[in-house]
């Protein structure tokens, strides 16, 4: 299978020629939602959606809901209250790390300093708790709610393992499930939910966007160890200088007892953490990384065969599932 099947644009075209407009209907959504509080507050969650990304959560949303429920405006909502969260949860990380660029450009936090940055992520998380409880759904919002209280309490426990170097790899793997892989799995419950699947159905598909959300995790924290800034939009070993122990980390040391001396709060410059993630590549603690992940997205992809979806649906989400285990940016 090629990349260029694995692309979005791949996997939205395998998905049916329905799928590009409701893309476009969420996307103008977000506009409209992001701009209605004021210029300069608008100004800045603006750009915030404006810097685009992946939209994998929207398009799970979609998918999800498969072809005969995706044009109703339920969906419609969720995709944009998915897209949301996560837009507010970037925001409101790279104050927390401190972050200059996100894909490339200057973030909020860069432009408009802490507060606007605070306000701005805390806008982006209202909007989307209004827009979905405006399509009427009270499962829905107690799905995004749980995914919103478990990105918070990933991001505690990131805090709390901070330089730590013992960090276990199940610690590790917790943290994945709670600051990424629990909004894959409400993206999915909230189409599954829009569509009124079978009770099973929304089990499997949850299942689903769980695993590829922690393959995702695991494998953009080899990316931050072996991608060029010029694939990714940020140096190499961001996570490092900012002392978070990540798997390529764990399983080098692993391997290489001298790591395991390397005290983290040293690393400083950006030379420093480049060459640090030259010192884990050399393991082979980034193979090994990328190993755990796709066994994770197999065991993900498997949840779909039971299901009884339309085969446009089952074809597009297992390459969302290869998607995430070719990326590299």
């Amino acid at each position: 299978m090629t990349k260029a099947a694995t692309s979005i644009q791949g996997i939205v075209r395998a998905a049916g020629s329905h799928v590009p407009g409701l893309l476009a209907r969420v996307e103008q959504r977000l506009v409209t939602l992001a701009m209605g509080h004021g210029p300069e507050l608008a100004h800045h969650a603006g750009a915030t959606i404006d810097a685009g990304g992946k939209r994998l959560r929207p398009l799970l949303v979609i998918l999800a809901a498969g072809p005969r429920a995706a044009g109703r405006p339920e969906v419609i909502a969720a995709a944009a209250a998915a897209e949301l969260i996560h837009s507010a949860t970037l925001v409101h990380d790279d104050v927390l790390d401190g972050a200059a660029l996100r894909r490339g450009v200057p973030t909020v936090w860069a432009r408009g300093g802490r507060a606007m940055a605070v306000a701005t992520g805390d806008l982006l998380f209202s909007r989307a708790f209004a827009e979905l409880t405006a399509a009427g759904s009270l499962e829905a919002v107690q799905a995004l709610s749980r995914a919103t209280s478990a990105l918070a309490e990933g991001e505690l426990l990131q805090r709390q393992d901070a330089w730590n170097p013992a960090v276990p790899v199940d610690r590790y793997l917790l943290r994945c499930e709670l600051k990424t892989a629990r909004l894959f799995e409400a993206s999915c419950q909230l189409g599954a939910l829009a569509a009124e699947a079978p009770a099973e159905q929304v089990v499997a598909l949850r299942a689903f966007g769980r695993g590829i959300g922690i393959a995702f995790q695991l494998l953009d924290d080899v990316i931050d160890v072996a991608g060029p800034v010029t694939l990714t939009g940020k140096h190499r070993g961001t996570d490092l200088l900012d002392g978070t122990v990540t798997l390529p980390l764990i399983l080098a040391r692993e391997s290489d007892p001298a790591l395991a001396a390397v005290d983290l709060r040293a690393i400083t410059t950006a030379e420093q953490a480049e060459a640090l993630c030259d010192r884990i590549a050399a393991t082979g603690a980034l193979e090994a990384a990328r190993v755990q992940a796709l066994e994770i997205v197999e065991a993900a992809t498997a949840q779909l065969a039971p299901l009884a979806l339309e085969d446009r649906q089952r074809e597009a989400l297992t390459l969302v599932a290869r998607s995430v285990a070719d990326r590299d940016a």
